[in-house]
């Protein structure tokens, strides 16, 4: 049987997706169906004529929901992957109910996530932000009123055993560091697997020297992070999030963070980007990036591949990697 793959993503973002490597290689695996010269993600007419005996769907962002109007032609169509994280803008009844199988990206991504945040959990450990606004304001050292550390003996809290935060813990393994994990889904034998603390998220707040955010967003975790356990963080503790803005109520530690005792480093706000006047712009004691842990340079070819072999795996009946089912909606981003 040959498989029929539909790429829906444009022209510009299906070229950073797929390396040419990864294009001969998807061209071995079926015939490849695109619209050469688009330059914005289709609607739902276009959708349909790229689905027409299509078996295999690549989406990415910007991609439209997949629901009735857009899979009328779609009859062959038996799998998804979605070349990007959250599979949830893409999904719909239709598709469930047709009992096509969905794969998501979101482990690639997790992997840049994972790095970025380790670079920042290093500088985080050594008062590096601090550092700067002393020496911008013509301190040194000893001017320091929190002095200089270091990873070892320290504290880390993950918030969340998702893709990235498990990444997150495997790149720690070499620190001498104590890594406690807030995740009411993580079991006691996996925490036991992982080499970390299972912990609520009151003791975690008050006992990390830094903590960083990688849950997902869901009704259950929409401002996690508030003012009453914004308050249990230590003097000189960093919270960094690679996650989503929406986890942490803004205002609430905006106010906290006015207070000078803690810092945050933030790749991610609620809404992007957050107005020009935002205080996360103008505070001495944040570090706010526009969004870039996950997918830029290597990290979108990353996720091309990634979906290569989801589709290889498939055509071969062999158990995909990263399954999305219906049921984990709820708890995934």
């Amino acid at each position: 049987m040959e498989h029929i793959i539909a790429i829906l993503p444009q022209k510009d973002l299906r070229n950073a997706l797929f390396s040419e490597k990864a294009w001969k290689e998807l061209e071995k695996l079926g015939r490849v169906t695109y619209e050469p010269d688009a330059e914005r993600p289709p609607d739902d007419s276009r959708v349909r004529n790229l689905l027409a005996d299509a078996t295999i769907c690549i989406t990415s962002w910007g991609s439209p929901n997949l629901g009735e109007s857009a899979m009328e032609n779609a009859d062959a169509l038996k799998l998804v992957a979605h070349a990007a994280g959250s599979v949830k803008p893409i999904v719909s009844p239709t598709l469930w109910k047709r009992g096509v199988r969905v794969t998501s990206a979101a482990a690639a991504i997790a992997l840049g996530v994972a790095e970025t945040t380790l670079g920042w959990i290093i500088i985080a450990a050594k008062r590096g932000i601090l550092a700067t606004q002393v020496t911008r304001a013509g301190g040194w050292l000893k001017d320091m009123p929190f002095p200089p550390g270091d990873l070892p003996g320290k504290v880390i809290g993950i918030v969340g055993a998702s893709h990235v935060g498990r990444n997150v813990i495997r790149l720690l393994n070499p620190f001498p560091v104590t890594v406690m994990v807030y995740d009411p889904y993580l079991s006691a034998d996996d925490a036991t697997a992982l080499g970390v603390v299972k912990s609520e998220l009151d003791d975690l707040m008050v006992r990390s020297d830094i903590v960083s955010l990688h849950a997902p967003k869901t009704e259950e975790t929409h401002h996690m992070i508030n003012a009453r356990n914004l308050a249990l963080l230590r003097d000189g503790a960093t919270l960094i999030n690679t996650a989503r803005g929406a986890l942490i109520d803004e205002p609430a530690f905006v106010e906290h963070l006015r207070k000078g005792k803690t810092w945050a480093i933030l790749d991610v706000t609620d809404p992007e980007p957050p107005p020009p006047d935002h205080p996360f712009r103008s505070l001495p004691n944040v570090v706010l990036t526009p969004h870039f842990a996950g997918t830029v340079e290597s990290g979108r070819s990353r996720i091309g591949d990634c979906v290569l072999e989801e589709i290889r795996r498939f055509i071969a009946g062999e158990p995909l990697r990263y399954e999305v089912r219906k049921e984990m909606l709820p708890r995934i981003g």
